[in-house]
């Protein structure tokens, strides 16, 4: 359903106002697939929970709808991607882990080995003590010592 329009009240909730003119005020965004296809399948969600509108593709929308659904993705998404991981102070844990994200250095602790967890054969999502999802969209993609230290956990 693309019969809908969405704009923000004065408080910053998104409010959804639907082909008949009905208004839903704090209309959440839950993507289906938030890591294996962020972009495809995405429920406008009522503040009851009722599923109000499906959107098949973000990038079908107008720029006006797709700008305010990503900026309250942005706002309760945070899921940093590991593109390299530079050290890991103990190979037991806990451990802390030195590594590079696409949003800058940072460094992260490991509780156990059970919060390493698999996605798909090549993709990771690791918890940080913190509560923090750290993502490693491919094992693959990663350099040859990253691998190697990863390799330790798994």
């Amino acid at each position: 359903m693309a019969d809908f329009a969405l704009s923000r009240d004065p408080y910053g909730r998104l409010v959804l106002t639907a082909g008949d003119g009905v208004e839903h005020v704090a209309v959440v965004p839950v993507r289906a697939f938030p890591i294996g296809a962020p972009d495809e399948g995405l429920s406008l969600v009522s503040a009851d929970g009722r599923e109000l509108a499906w959107v098949e593709r973000l990038d079908a929308l107008d720029a006006p709808r797709r700008t305010l659904i990503e900026q309250d993705l942005a706002s309760r998404e945070f899921v940093p991607e590991i593109r390299a991981i530079r050290a890991v102070s103990s190979f037991a844990t806990p451990s802390t882990w030195t590594i590079d994200t696409d949003r800058g250095p940072t460094t992260l602790v490991l509780k156990g080995e059970e919060d390493i967890r698999r996605l798909a054969r090549s993709s990771l999502l690791i918890a940080d003590r913190s509560g923090i999802q750290f993502l490693v969209r491919d094992i693959g993609a990663l350099d040859r010592p990253s691998r190697k230290l990863l390799d330790r956990f798994l």
